[in-house]
């Protein structure tokens, strides 16, 4: 007896669920991802397993790790614990880049993404404001701005995402370029769509993969340029931060080297960890890529 086929429903994947596949797929951005999840874990975790006060002197000056029990990994030129530092150090850290980047990637959107939707006048004006502080040196700016006001955590973020936003704005710029004479975006406006609409409920959303690539770079170099600040001793002195003990130990650095080493470690692979991450992320929102 003739039968009739029943048709074949194939399903789609969403673009996201796609990318995330081709993520986890990525051996870079998963290492990444390991390697934040075990900072988190160490900076978060860490205070309830070794609850010892950083700013608390312990034991005699410039101890060598292993000398002594009460600091495992040394002390520092006062006398205070090492680990104790890098466990609490690193919220501090932590803080400074995530709120570094999400000032950086907030102003970088909303400048380039008027610049590429309305071009004419307003890309002039806006691209010119971008260029003045692009040709601006960055660390320079940064610290103009920090020794302004008091010393505090929330100015060195607030600086550090002032002086990064033009790379992002750029990036967004040519996104909302290319993306806003698609047909998807006309046929938008043919239905009386209104330009705010269009902005950031049709054009944004499809110009996000390489903005959360850039984002993740972002906080990385955040937390470079947070330990930078304090190295030259423009950071918050009352909170503990991995570029603060890098700062307070540079002068003793060939007499106790793991004053500094040891910070200088965690910054590394915190920044590494955002690096592969933001590797695994482009892989996975380029399609071309994908196929390598």
């Amino acid at each position: 007896m003739a039968t009739v086929d029943e048709p074949i429903v194939v399903e789609s994947q969403s673009p996201i669920r796609e990318a995330m596949r081709a993520f986890r797929q990525s051996w870079a951005g998963m290492l990444g991802l390991i390697l934040l999840i075990l900072v988190v874990l160490f900076t978060y975790v860490g205070p309830f397993l070794y609850s010892v006060d950083p700013f608390e002197v312990i034991w005699a000056p410039l101890t060598a790790p292993g000398e002594t029990e009460r600091a495992p990994l040394g002390t520092d030129y006062l006398g205070r614990d090492i680990l104790a530092g890098l466990i609490h150090g690193g919220s501090a850290t932590l803080y400074v880049g995530l709120a570094a980047g999400f000032i950086t990637i907030t102003i970088g959107i909303l400048m380039g993404a008027f610049a590429g939707f309305f071009r004419g006048a307003v890309d002039e004006v806006l691209m010119r404001i971008t260029e003045f502080f692009q040709v601006l040196p960055a660390l320079l700016f940064a610290m103009v701005l920090v020794t302004l006001f008091p010393p505090s955590i929330y100015i060195v973020a607030l600086a550090i995402g002032i002086v990064s936003w033009p790379t992002t704005a750029r990036l967004t710029r040519a996104e909302f370029l290319r993306i806003r004479t698609l047909e998807y975006v006309n046929a938008a406006r043919s239905v009386g769509a209104k330009n705010s609409r269009i902005m950031w409920r049709v054009i944004l959303p499809n110009a996000l993969a390489p903005l959360i690539v850039s984002a993740t770079l972002t906080i990385g170099i955040a937390i470079l340029f947070e330990a930078g600040l304090s190295f030259l001793g423009l950071g918050d002195p009352n909170v503990f931060s991995w570029g603060l003990m890098i700062g307070a130990g540079r002068e003793y650095i060939l007499d106790a080297w793991w004053a500094v080493t040891f910070p200088g470690f965690m910054i590394f692979l915190t920044v590494l960890g955002f690096s592969l991450v933001g590797d695994g992320l482009n892989d996975a929102f380029n399609p071309k890529l994908r196929e390598r």
